[in-house]
């Protein structure tokens, strides 16, 4: 570490400023000029020697301590603890050089320590809005003098890099509602015949079951009517495709198409391993970016995230026969295919369309994209000015492509599914349970 350099304090520059009086009133006379000088020489020799007397970067020990994988679109805490080995109290301040990219709160804090006292811990927030890598800088301290004029401010080498991955935690209330009521007994015990196809156990009647559920035999046998309880099935297959290209690379709610859709991915994912379910994911462009098998597990998901959270949107036509034709080359078997992408555009649609279709009847395709709300606001605003008439008739269109396309992919037998982004993981989440509740795969 160098010896730092020196940095005036507000004390400091109040007293240089109080010198600015006399030096004013020189006009009046020369001896009013000789004080104002006098003043600042005193003060300037003053910073020199409380600089000198300042704590040296030796005397303290600082470092950063975080998680090595942060959560994106939440607060996750950064610590900085700091020790000193001076005899004398200490006080400064400290500085993180966190991420550019990366929302920030209270990452410059003041801190004082007394000599052999227990190691001091301050926190702070960082908010990543997107998955990737995020690099920290180095750690800055601002040590005071005794006489509080000068301070010695350093440069703690602490550079690092450390994964941002989406938050698996993040499940909203409903979608975590919703899950949790499928493992529910009471729910299952509340199954229509086509709610699962596995059988599970048996159970007495309740008013309300459907008739056709009566086991008549074990009815026979107990004395007393009984019913059959069906569970979805489990270890089948479910494919996770996203879209990677020019598509995806807008903003929506602040955040970009593909980070939305790789959180409802990986929530999707989430379920599904808990389900019992075999998940996969392709992560595509013009080119397979990435590719995961379907497999179970909890360590599963862990490989799952990992090929994810580098995935970037690149201005470039996604090859969607490509990416179906990468994957099922390597399986035949029935499979729950779930694409992220959008369907505004118009000229990729007919693409995606034709090529999605050719997965029915082998596979059950579904097909789920963003809400962009400012466009539909833009669609059915009252416009005010000849711009606003014309951003209102091109969101129209955008919209009015997006419901045609929709209903040719549903009258094939395709499930669409729409939702804003603050609902999109749960709407994701929502159609995988009715596909496992309704025996759909």
């Amino acid at each position: 570490m160098s010896l730092g350099r020196p940095v005036p304090t507000g004390l400091s520059v109040a007293l240089l400023a109080v010198a600015l009086i006399p030096a004013a009133l020189a006009v009046a006379s020369p001896v009013f000029g000789w004080l104002a000088l006098a003043l600042d020489v005193a003060v300037l020799g003053l910073c020199a020697v409380d600089f000198a007397r300042a704590p040296r970067a030796s005397d303290v020990e600082v470092r950063r301590v975080l998680e090595p994988i942060l959560r994106s679109g939440v607060d996750n805490p950064v610590h900085l603890e700091l020790t000193s080995h001076r005899e004398a109290p200490l006080r400064g301040e400290v500085r993180d050089e966190a991420p550019a990219d990366v929302e920030a709160r209270g990452h410059r804090a003041a801190f004082s320590l007394s000599p052999k006292a227990s190691p001091l811990r301050l926190t702070y927030a960082v908010h990543p809005l997107a998955r990737g890598d995020a690099h920290f800088g180095d750690l800055h301290l601002r040590l005071t003098g005794p006489l509080g004029l000068c301070a010695r401010q350093v440069r703690v080498p602490a550079a690092q890099t450390v994964k941002v991955y989406p938050d698996l935690t993040a499940l909203t209330q409903e979608a975590l509602a919703l899950a949790l009521a499928a493992e529910a007994s009471s729910e299952r015990s509340q199954r229509r015949p086509g709610e699962g196809r596995e059988f599970e156990s048996l159970r007495e009647y309740h008013r309300g079951d459907d008739y056709r559920t009566i086991d008549w035999k074990a009815s026979a046998r107990r004395s007393r009517t009984m019913v059959r309880v069906y569970q979805p099935e489990r270890n089948q297959p479910v494919l996770l495709l996203l879209d990677c290209g020019r598509h995806m690379a807008g903003q929506v709610d602040g955040r970009r198409k593909l980070d939305h859709a790789v959180d409802a991915a990986l929530r999707v994912a989430k379920v599904g391993l808990d389900a019992g379910d075999l998940v996969g994911v392709l992560a595509f462009a013009s080119e397979v970016r990435a590719y995961l098998p379907p497999r179970r597990g909890r360590e599963h998901l862990r490989l799952l995230t990992e090929a994810l959270y580098r995935a970037e949107a690149s201005f470039e036509e996604s090859d969607y026969g490509h990416a179906y034709d990468f994957a099922f080359a390597r399986t035949s078997r029935r499979t729950l295919v779930v694409l992220f992408t959008d369907l505004v555009d118009p000229n990729a649609s007919g693409t995606l369309v034709a090529r999605t279709l050719l997965l029915r009847p082998r596979h059950l395709p579904v097909v789920a994209s963003l809400m962009d709300e400012d466009l539909q606001a833009a669609a059915t605003g009252l416009p005010r000015t000849p711009q606003d008439a014309y951003t209102r008739q091109a969101a129209a269109r955008l919209e009015e492509d997006y419901r045609r396309t929709a209903v040719t992919l549903r009258d094939a037998g395709v499930l669409v599914v729409r939702a804003p982004a603050q609902g999109f993981g749960a709407a994701a989440i929502n159609t995988y349970l009715h596909v496992k509740a309704r025996g759909l795969l």
